[in-house]
């Protein structure tokens, strides 16, 4: 519940590694341009009983020059993921050679679904084999699941609070939410919030197996399909995308950039199922952050959709939001980027803050036929469209079922 001494909390900065660019000028190119970045993965070919050859990597990805070996030594990708996305928000918030960044003032939020593969890998000869010829001392700093959060404190200095999100498709919207409560409720100035995900073919094993991954290996272009009659399932991406968050007070106190400002949050979990929604719990979930920033559905003029392409999370995601919010515009930037799994959350506020600024919104891709079984909500489809709002929210499901709603405002 609010109260009068809750703080306001502001986006001052934000910084990305995506697969459709690195700033926002090459992610809006791609949006508007309505080109996914899903391609056919030649490699994962080689994995027999995998029925997914689908994906939306980056690229020739590499640390800049000046990250020395030794201080990438406790980094695998997910984490250099994190380290550069948050090098660049720290830039775009002129807060890099900040005193306040390495103090007690300022924390980090950040999740990842899990930490490196290549770093787990090294762990198998000793169960297989027996042997730990393999191991060194960071194999283990490289695999932990909140490998990206510890990188990101150690490598900027921070001494602050510390929350390591690592709740698979959620990971980078929590984040997002506890570093606003951590500054609404004066525990902290300034957070560094956000998620990052390296892309690996277990992670793709994993929905395939649940028959959630698409098979549409000849036609990459088509696919992901989120809330179209013909989608057979998601494509998984990777990124990073990292926000700088502070207190209205501090960011006005030293001139900053204002973005946006984070004014809702609501978690919650299903206490039902692991892998399927519950609509009760997601639409509770939607109606608290509504509450927690004092809204209504009149105030929302886009919904952020999680938007997976799968079967039942479509029809239930789309049902919760129809009930709470009405027939308001939704699109799924997943029909981008892919799934990029504890990135998503972040990178989705941060796209979407970048358009409501720009007063247009990108639609969904590949979405045809609206499924008839998902709710009549406004699908921004085909082309990209011009609306003028002041407010948004963005959701988040995942695994374990966890849900997340984040209200955002323009200032």
């Amino acid at each position: 519940m609010n109260n009068n001494n809750d703080r306001r909390v502001v986006i001052t900065g934000a910084g990305v590694v995506s697969a459709l660019g690195d700033d926002w000028s090459q992610v809006k190119s791609a949006l508007q341009s309505m080109k996914s970045a899903v391609c056919y993965m030649e490699d994962w070919k080689k994995y027999d009983g995998l029925g997914t050859y689908l994906a939306a990597p980056i690229h020739d990805f590499a640390l800049p020059d000046h990250y020395t070996k030794k201080k990438k030594r406790s980094m695998g990708r997910v984490a250099q993921m994190g380290v550069l996305a948050t090098e660049r928000a720290l830039a775009d918030a002129g807060l890099t050679d900040d005193a306040v960044i390495r103090s007690s003032a300022t924390g980090v939020a950040y999740g990842s679904a899990t930490g490196s593969s290549e770093a787990a890998l090294e762990f198998a000869p000793m169960l297989e084999n027996f042997s730990t010829s393999r191991i060194n001392s960071s194999t283990y700093l490289r695999m932990m699941n909140h490998t990206a959060a510890v990188n990101i404190s150690v490598y900027f200095g921070t001494q602050g609070r510390m929350y390591t999100t690592s709740s698979a498709c959620t990971a980078g919207s929590q984040a997002i939410g506890y570093a606003y409560e951590a500054i609404k409720f004066g525990q902290q100035d300034v957070m560094i919030a956000g998620g990052a995900e390296e892309l690996c073919p277990s992670q793709a094993a994993v929905f395939d197996t649940l028959f959630a991954a698409s098979t549409k290996n000849d036609t990459p272009e088509a696919t992901p399909r989120p809330y179209d009659r013909d989608r057979d399932g998601l494509v998984l991406g990777e990124g990073a995308c990292t926000l700088i968050l502070e207190s209205y007070e501090h960011a006005k106190a030293r001139g900053a950039n204002i973005l946006a400002e984070v004014t809702g949050y609501a978690t919650n979990t299903d206490g039902a199922y692991l892998v399927k929604p519950n609509p009760e719990t997601v639409q509770r979930v939607m109606a608290s952050a509504m509450k927690d920033a004092g809204v209504t559905a009149d105030d929302i003029g886009y919904v952020s959709a999680h938007g997976t392409a799968t079967q039942h999370g479509d029809i239930v995601e789309s049902h919760a939001t129809f009930q709470v919010v009405g027939a308001k515009p939704i699109s799924s930037l997943k029909s981008y980027t892919g799934h990029t799994l504890g990135a998503c959350g972040s990178f989705e506020v941060w796209a979407t803050v970048n358009m409501m600024k720009e007063n247009w919104f990108a639609p969904t891709l590949n979405l045809d036929n609206v499924d008839p079984e998902c709710a009549p909500l406004d699908y921004i489809r085909q082309e990209c469209r011009e609306i003028k709002t002041d407010c948004f929210m963005s959701n988040n499901l995942a695994f374990g079922g966890i849900n997340t709603s984040l209200i955002i405002k323009r200032v």
